[in-house]
């Protein structure tokens, strides 16, 4: 039988969870994506500790109505850059949350490289 998409993803996303584990020293960027929206944590997984986050549901990442577009992704990596660099976070652990390096996912991720992450 055919696994469906959804579980395929779970497979992937629980795949790289047992390779990938967020320290203090470089934290793990957890990236999630709906159909309407995207969300991003950096989290510390000694403590179990969400360090810094960003969406496209707050209002600072809803300038023009671009939640669910790759420019509206582009944002969240960079109010999430802005943000990490303000705590003193530079390096971090890229988890794609078993989506495809794709669209939405690689305009995050671009985007908070350039924001001065480094992953």
């Amino acid at each position: 039988m055919k696994a469906s998409r959804k579980e395929l993803t779970r497979r992937r996303h629980a795949r790289i969870r047992r390779r990938v584990s967020g320290t203090l020293e470089r934290p793990r960027l957890a990236v999630f994506r709906s159909n309407q929206h995207i969300y991003a944590q950096i989290i510390d997984d000694t403590a179990h500790h969400t360090l810094v986050a960003a969406s496209t549901v707050e209002a600072a990442a809803q300038a023009g109505g671009k939640s669910a577009t790759q420019e509206g992704a582009a944002i969240v990596g960079q109010l999430l850059a802005e943000r990490a660099r303000e705590q003193g976070i530079n390096q971090v652990i890229f988890d794609r949350g078993g989506k495809l390096y794709h669209g939405r996912v690689a305009a995050l991720a671009d985007a908070a490289r350039k924001g001065g992450l480094s992953f």
